[in-house]
């Protein structure tokens, strides 16, 4: 799921430190790219926000898996006593 960076102004600003070795690969990677370094990084960066994001938020399934994925929550759910022990007893911020 990879989106195009957003056009439009840029008004915020990101401050970032490096040693002179990652600044020079960055530099290297920005010419051979044809662009700047600041639009290297926050476009590289924006790219791995994305696949991160994307990654939390969606998966995907082919149809046997996701019949099994239904089915498991639609199932009633298992006691397991002790859970159930453990949730029944007051906790120490109940009279907080």
């Amino acid at each position: 799921m990879r989106q195009l960076m957003p056009q439009g102004s840029r008004e915020a600003r990101l401050n970032i430190r490096a040693s002179q070795y990652q600044k020079e690969i960055i530099m290297e990677a920005a010419k051979i790219k044809h662009t700047t370094i600041s639009n290297f990084v926050l476009g590289r960066a924006y790219q791995e926000a994305q696949e991160i994001l994307a990654n939390e938020t969606n998966f995907k399934l082919d149809n046997k898996k996701w019949k099994i994925f239904c089915d498991a929550l639609d199932s009633k759910p298992r006691i397991i006593k002790s859970l159930q022990n453990l949730l029944d007893k007051d906790s120490i911020f109940d009279n907080a």
